[in-house]
């Protein structure tokens, strides 16, 4: 029923993408206007709070406690598990953004920042810190920590109702299946959005390096390609197909940064990342909780509600697949992984990738700020033409790219059918192909009805009635925590008396 359900209501926005495309966009941007206007605080606090309860959980007494039984070891090394939730989180993202988000903020700063200034690149690197550091990845591990949690201590199927059916309030309890619903809607959304983006970029890749015109046209068959791909990839099976495409393709990513590294402006890049980290410590709260209710701009709305929204439409898919790979780790050592590490590793990603880009756009007159102009997925591949190895370092930046989607789709359609298939670890390889088919449609659709403007719109609207979910979830989770720490102290203590009584009668 679940899966009739979800998947019915999304072939109709699919549908209604492919037959009224101009429709569909005017319904999302009224949509948009309604949620950013009324309901963007929500997002702000919710992710902040998300941040330190993780931060909590990590330095807490709870954070010995173990995803599992007392002998449960990893499934995965520590490089595959890293590899893994990377690929999977936010791994078109970094590529797609990595040098368009801070050029962007250059050109239009944030409000009250002058723009094209150094203080407005400053403030490009800060935020770019900002939408990819620890708030997105607590999004991630908190929705991962539940969904884990439940089913490795308590024995629990891999949904995300499993947790909120444990909450002592009878009308959640008879909702638990609806967030199933709402999971499924939002994760297939959030998804595409990615595709669609990462489709944008391959055409881009492409045009650089064999001349493919940029257009419509290609995009929707770089899609229809690449669901191929990662539609036989999710039905080979984790340790098959993600596990060994995530390894690659993060060797890949390490190299491509590395080269960039060494040939670009490297004590720029250190600078960047040292100057760039004490001002993102500093200005984090006041980042966290930044409306503006005094100022006409679009720019919160356009930038840090989208991203949150984003990542929390990603978080039930990023949730249940980071869950399924990390059985056997504590919370403390999950929260590390899935939180603080990706959260540095993002952190490398736009000082290496966003600090050449301004370096060459101040202080070596390279036109990147046009490229952004123009389209955005150009971005990337104009500032390797200024390099040396360009051509080399676009090839590779459009494979990464590629498999990056592959990983992407592929991790998609196999959380996607663990859902719809009442948290069936392995569904039907059917499944998995009609999921695959629903996430292409979806990104075929919105970039039909706008491109990347629709695909960030659907997002930030898609993304609303999740954050209840997340609420309730963290509610869960909280209880459950408190009251297993207790039962294993309970039980250490009972064994502690038996050890005193057996000594004393001897």
């Amino acid at each position: 029923m679940q899966l009739i359900f979800s998947a019915g209501s999304i072939l109709i926005v699919v549908l209604w993408g492919i037959f009224s495309p101009s429709s569909l966009g005017r319904f999302f941007d009224s949509a948009l206007a309604i949620t950013t206007k009324n309901f963007g605080w929500l997002y702000l606090w919710l992710v902040l709070a998300l941040v330190v309860f993780a931060l909590f959980l990590a330095c807490s007494r709870y954070g010995n406690l173990k995803l599992g039984g007392e002998d449960d070891d990893p499934e995965f090394s520590l490089h595959s598990w890293f590899a893994m939730l990377f690929s999977a989180g936010m791994g078109i993202g970094l590529v797609f953004w990595g040098v368009a988000e801070p050029v962007s903020h250059y050109l239009i700063a944030p409000p009250g920042i002058i723009p094209s200034t150094p203080e407005a690149a400053n403030a490009a690197m800060r935020y770019s810190f900002f939408h990819w550091g620890l708030h997105p990845w607590a999004i991630y591990g908190v929705v991962a920590l539940a969904i884990a949690f439940f089913q490795y201590r308590r024995g629990s199927a891999a949904l995300i109702s499993e947790s909120t059916r444990t909450l002592p309030w009878r009308p959640i309890q008879r909702m638990s299946s609806l967030f199933n619903v709402l999971a499924v809607i939002a994760t297939a959304f959030g998804v595409a959005a990615s595709l669609g983006m990462g489709a944008l970029q391959i055409n881009s890749g492409l045009h650089t390096v064999l001349g493919v015109p940029i257009g419509t046209t290609a995009q929707v068959c770089i899609i229809v390609v690449t669901t191929a791909l990662f539609i036989t990839s999710a039905v080979s099976g984790v340790d098959k197909g993600i596990r060994l495409l995530s390894n690659f393709n993060m060797i890949l990513a390490v190299l491509l940064a590395l080269t960039v590294f060494l040939l670009g402006p490297t004590i720029t890049i250190i600078d960047t990342l040292t100057n760039t980290l004490g001002s993102y410590l500093s200005e984090f709260i006041r980042m966290s909780l930044r409306m503006t209710p005094f100022r006409e701009t679009q720019w919160v709305g356009g930038w840090t509600l989208f991203y949150w929204a984003w990542w929390i439409s990603w978080s039930p898919f990023v949730g249940l697949f980071i869950a399924r790979v990390s059985r056997g780790r504590t919370i403390r050592e999950f929260i590390l992984g899935t939180v603080l590490a990706p959260t540095f590793a993002a952190f490398l990603w736009f000082s290496v990738f966003g600090g050449t880009a301004l370096h060459m756009e101040i202080w070596q007159g390279v036109p990147i700020s046009e490229a952004v102009t123009s389209d955005v997925s150009t971005a990337l591949f104009a500032m390797f033409n200024a390099m040396p190895l360009g051509l080399l370092m676009s090839i590779v930046a459009t494979i990464l790219v590629l498999v990056f989607f592959v990983t992407s789709g592929d991790s998609a359609t196999l959380v996607l059918g663990i859902m719809s298939s009442g948290g069936n670890p392995d569904p039907s390889a059917r499944i998995k192909t009609i999921w695959g088919l629903l996430v292409a449609g979806i990104a075929i659709s919105l970039l039909l009805a706008g491109g990347l403007q629709a695909v960030q719109t659907a997002t930030i609207v898609f993304a609303l009635p999740f954050t209840i979910v997340i609420v309730l979830m963290v509610i869960a989770l909280w209880s459950a925590i408190r009251h297993d720490w207790n039962e294993e102290q309970r039980r250490e203590r009972e064994l502690r008396r038996k050890v005193r009584e057996m000594t004393a009668s001897k």
